[in-house]
């Protein structure tokens, strides 16, 4: 019963699907390279450079922000503890796990309007 389910719930899902392929960084380069009369080779590195200077901004702060893209922010998950818990009806042991600092990104305001 349930495989009949989900091949009913197929073609809702691929609506939710963004059409076509998301940009590689070939491609993101030639199209910057494009607009701003530069080399590809030359947008290449200047990506490549941002990168570096978002990984030491976010290891250093725990936050960067590319001005109308994204700022990607440190978030500090807190330890688990070993016990049981109920998911899904099921009592399950659960290990213990130890804090760690996770990064998320978030569109800035501009960008979300503009979708």
């Amino acid at each position: 019963m349930a495989p009949k389910a989900m091949k009913k719930a197929t073609p809702a899902m691929k609506a939710m699907k963004a059409s076509g392929q998301a940009l590689t960084k070939g491609s993101l380069a030639q199209a910057i390279a494009d607009a701003t009369e530069l080399k590809k080779s030359e947008v290449l590195s200047v990506l490549g450079s941002l990168a570096s200077v978002a990984e030491t901004e976010v290891k250093k702060t725990g936050k960067f922000t590319i001005p109308g893209v994204c700022m990607v922010k440190t978030r500090k998950k807190p330890a688990t503890k070993a016990g049981k818990r109920e998911m899904f009806g099921k009592v399950m042991v659960v290990k213990a796990k130890p804090a760690k600092t996770v990064v998320k990104a978030f569109a800035v305001a501009a960008l979300k309007k503009a979708v």
